[in-house]
């Protein structure tokens, strides 16, 4: 363990976890593409990432059984076979049906992918650096986003729907050679784990489920990631384009701020929750207010809102991705070894789930305010637009109260245990105190 071969193994995992970034969110970038090609209305368009999200979310809870019983290479190979799949079917696509197809084997292979990615690191590393290079496979994957939004994007708008799509599919044939010719589950010297006998696999399943801090680390990933998930994977692009005005190239700049500050805050927040672990619901709290208020500041703009102000939605957005990995936290603090990868997968389903919620309701409001002729024939009129997006603010709410909710019982099981939870200011006076104490020690 903490070997170079270790570093190699991880390395590659990650490649592969960034090229299904990278799938998952290039559909996001060809919308308006999509809906000439397709000649789809915004509710049908938003069915093609609602299919691939819907199979996404059912599949976490197999996948971590699976993962479980099976260890993550197999896994990580097979997504991105069906990725490169799926991406091949979209570029040849030319009815809606072989659209959707498309979509539904990259959202498999999708699932496939990250979860298995994140059981490779406490296989071959230990101690400190298992919480913080989990921050950083969710960090380092989403450059796949830049992908996306800069090199795929410039290439469908020169050379076409079917060169982009194929293009991004060999990035996943790429991962699958590597994943078959050099990843292993486990180092060589390493036991290999006893697999559960399938009759305890709903048993597990069902005591994953039942602990509230797995419950706490689903509503977390709920609350925060989707809002940062529905921007680039679906009504991102469209809406800075099509009703904000923002030019293609700035959109897709924007988009790359959206990485840039999820690779800059990601170990901040990592060394944040290892310094403060009785503290994460809070901060998760935090970002999700952080958020609500960005989006009402832009909503409330009685015109296009300014480049700033889109820029700051941008940024309050990208938080929640490196955010929502403390969800993960939660499910690897108050679950065993032997069923980590089943509670990471019920986590994992909340925010996809939040996010196929929203894309479609978003979709479905456009087209009712479409059809009653609020938006003047125009799909994406800004105001329209700007009331459809405002439907994610009920989604974050009804998160908020999950996260409180399981928090007060995950709370009142540690107070049962004798754990005191001491106050905040308390906790941050004694932070600050530590920090004074660090300064003298250097000076």
């Amino acid at each position: 363990m903490n070997t170079r071969r270790a570093w190699l193994v991880w390395g590659i995992g990650v490649l592969a976890y960034m090229a299904a970034v990278t799938q998952r969110t290039s559909f996001g970038v060809a919308g308006i593409a999509a809906t000439e090609r397709f000649e789809a209305s915004a509710s049908v368009l938003s069915v093609f990432t609602v299919v691939q999200l819907l199979v996404y979310a059912l599949l976490q809870v197999p996948v971590g059984v699976m993962v479980d019983r099976y260890g993550p290479r197999l896994l990580i190979a097979a997504g991105a076979a069906l990725m490169f799949a799926g991406q091949f079917q979209l570029a040849a696509a030319e009815t809606i049906g072989g659209g959707i197809t498309g979509r539904l084997l990259v959202g498999a292979g999708d699932a496939l992918t990250f979860i298995s990615v994140l059981r490779l690191v406490p296989a071959w590393f230990s101690g400190p650096r298992v919480p913080m290079l989990t921050q950083w496979t969710g960090i380092i994957g989403q450059l796949g986003q830049v992908l996306s939004a800069v090199p795929f994007a410039m290439l469908l708008q020169r050379s076409g729907w079917s060169s982009a799509f194929i293009s991004a599919s060999a990035l996943s044939l790429l991962a699958l050679v590597l994943v078959a010719a050099l990843v292993r589950n486990r180092p060589p010297a390493a036991e290999a784990p006893v697999p559960m006998p399938l009759r305890q696999t709903g048993s597990s399943l069902l005591a994953a489920w039942r602990h509230p801090g797995t419950r706490l680390g689903l509503w977390t990933h709920f609350t925060i990631q989707f809002p940062g998930t529905v921007f680039v994977m679906m009504w991102g692009y469209p809406y800075l384009v099509s009703a904000e005005g923002v030019q293609p190239s700035t959109a897709s700049a924007l988009m790359t701020v959206f990485v840039i500050v999820s690779i800059l805050c990601g170990p901040w927040l990592g060394s944040w929750v290892a310094r403060h672990p009785l503290r994460r619901s809070t901060m998760v709290l935090l970002i999700a207010g952080a958020m609500s208020a960005a989006w009402i500041a832009v909503l409330l703009q009685p015109g296009p809102a300014p480049l700033w102000l889109l820029t700051v939605l941008v940024a309050m957005l990208a938080v929640g991705g490196p955010g929502s990995m403390i969800g993960f936290d939660f499910a690897r603090t108050y679950n065993p070894a032997s069923r980590l990868g089943t509670a990471t997968g019920i986590v994992n389903v909340g925010g996809f789930f939040a996010s196929l919620v929203s894309m479609y309701l978003i979709g479905l409001v456009l087209d009712l305010l479409l059809a009653s002729g609020f938006s003047g024939g125009d799909l994406y009129e800004l105001t329209s637009f700007r009331m459809a997006m405002a439907v994610q603010l009920a989604v974050l709410l009804a998160g908020a109260v999950g996260v409180l909710t399981t928090r007060g019982k995950v709370r009142r099981a540690m107070a049962a245990d004798g754990l005191r939870l001491p106050p905040l200011r308390e906790a941050l006076a004694r932070e600050r105190a530590r920090r004074r104490q660090a300064r003298l020690g250097t000076d």
